[in-house]
């Protein structure tokens, strides 16, 4: 892991892992309201069960807060799993019109504020995915190199 992903993957892995842990003990009717809100914004969901989907859901959270704590899957998997996850929450924020000050107008109204923060999360996430890749093609890059240079003094 490299230091200056540090504080990113603290911060966020942190905030995941509660909120996957808040997520496991969850009673029907907040099962009910999450799966709700999901659906609506992902038709496909609506023939989950909500207390299914909301264990299922718990249980992503827990995942990936864990894996951006602890340093073992690869960073591209982490931080591309990272991305996805915040890519959907940003979709269900944009899919769901209740949350926004007007039609048309995709700023968050006060009942949308909580789940517009993960634009913030979704742009750290990719500022991390991008990192993680670019690091990984220049230490590519600079091994082949490397191998041509040793081929070339053969």
């Amino acid at each position: 892991m490299k230091l200056r992903h540090l504080p990113l993957r603290l911060g966020a892995g942190a905030y995941i892992l509660n909120s996957g842990l808040d997520k496991l003990g969850a009673d029907e009717e907040t099962a009910t309201g999450l799966h709700g809100t999901a659906a609506g914004a992902y038709p496909f969901l609506s023939g989950v069960d909500p207390k299914t989907f909301t264990t299922g859901l718990a249980a992503a959270e827990v995942g990936l807060g864990t894996a951006l704590l602890v340093p073992v899957l690869p960073r591209v998997v982490v931080a591309t799993g990272f991305t996805a996850f915040s890519a959907a929450l940003v979709g269900m924020y944009l899919r769901t019109p209740a949350l926004h000050r007007g039609e048309g107008d995709p700023r968050p109204n006060p009942d949308g504020v909580g789940i517009a923060k993960d634009v913030v999360i979704l742009g750290a996430a990719a500022s991390y995915l991008i990192d993680t890749l670019t690091s990984s093609a220049k230490k590519a890059g600079a091994k082949a190199a490397k191998k041509a240079t040793k081929a070339v003094h053969r």
